[in-house]
């Protein structure tokens, strides 16, 4: 050891050595774990991914039964649109039957009473006129044919044009679209679906029309629209009757009325009935919910009306209702739409 060297020296020396192997141990360990960190973050990221493709396929699978689940919810509801339609359909079958039997009577009675006019006419052309002059009889038969066979006449023709609306209505209410929309006027629908149901509504109600005569066609699959305006009107019938005890005390009103909207058409259907429960109103276009007795409602009108005008057509539908004073349903059809 030199002699010029000191104890403290030799401590610094010995101090900086150790410092020198704790700086390379910290770094050897540090290293270390950069490397087992590195390692440990690669395992983690093969992990990972396998997690991500694994709920990747998870989630694929997830969509595919959804989609299946959504197509199989489309066919269900055109399956039970068209089998309400025919219920529908075969309800209103013996009222029609009955609408037209009551013109097709008359008309009948009328072609009889004509019948025997004609050969009352005939006996007075081969009496002539000498027997017109000396009066009598014949005189009476001829001024009785001059009032009665232009009435007759004029009610045969009244009859057969109220055959021919109910059947033309009938035709139009119940022509299939094939799901394909078409320039429809709103109009018409409510005219010929109103007319269909005539003996639904007549004992209890009268229809007014409110249309706002600028509105213009608009794209509709008409059967099934028709299909909706004539849920609503057979619930308002039923709800005026509630109120009128079937007609007993008085008619009610149910107002059928359009507006030209700036980017839609606004159709209404209104009655003057009791109006609808608060405690029911979020649920009125629920499948199966219904207020109606058994055999009366199958609670499936305005969930259908929902379907058809919000999913089919891209529109809304609402109502305003007052206890004591009735609800109005209204429908938002878009001027554009897109195809369905």
């Amino acid at each position: 050891m030199p002699p010029d060297v000191t104890c403290e020296a030799l401590q610094e020396e010995l101090r900086a050595r150790d410092k020198t192997i704790g700086t390379l141990i910290a770094a050897a360990e540090s290293s270390q774990r950069s490397r087992g960190t590195a390692l440990a973050l690669l395992y983690e990221n093969a992990a990972l991914e396998q997690a991500v493709k694994r709920r990747t396929r998870e989630l694929e699978l997830e969509r595919e039964q959804l989609q299946k689940a959504l197509s199989d919810l489309k066919a269900a509801q055109a399956q039970l649109l068209q089998g309400q339609k025919l219920t529908a359909i075969g309800q209103l079958a013996a009222g029609i039957a009955h609408e037209i039997n009551t013109p097709m009577q008359f008309i009948g009675d009328n072609v009889s009473f004509l019948r025997t006019a004609f050969q009352d006419l005939l006996d007075v052309a081969a009496a002539g006129s000498s027997a017109l002059e000396a009066g009598g009889s014949t005189a009476e038969t001829l001024a009785f044919l001059r009032t009665e066979v232009p009435q007759a006449l004029e009610q045969t023709g009244e009859g057969i044009q109220r055959v021919t609306s109910i059947v033309a209505a009938m035709k139009d209410f119940s022509h299939p679209s094939g799901g394909k929309k078409q320039p429809s006027d709103v109009h018409a629908c409510l005219d010929s679906t109103v007319t269909v149901a005539r003996n639904v509504w007549k004992y209890v109600a009268d229809v007014v029309h409110d249309y706002d005569r600028e509105c213009p066609h608009i794209d509709l699959l008409r059967d099934e629209f028709n299909q909706v305006i004539l849920n609503l009107v057979v619930n308002a019938a039923d709800a005026i009757s509630e109120a009128t005890q079937g007609g007993t005390q008085g008619k009610g009103t149910i107002t059928l009325r359009t507006r030209k909207l700036p980017e839609a058409v606004e159709v209404q259907v209104q009655d003057n009935g009791p109006g609808i429960p608060e405690d029911i109103r979020s649920r009125v276009f629920e499948p199966f919910f219904t207020t109606k007795a058994v055999g009366k409602g199958t609670g499936q009108g305005l969930a259908i009306a929902y379907s058809v005008i919000v999913e089919r057509h891209g529109g809304e539908i609402g109502f305003d209702s007052e206890l004591g004073r009735g609800t109005t349903f209204w429908m938002r059809l878009p001027l554009k739409q897109d195809a369905a």
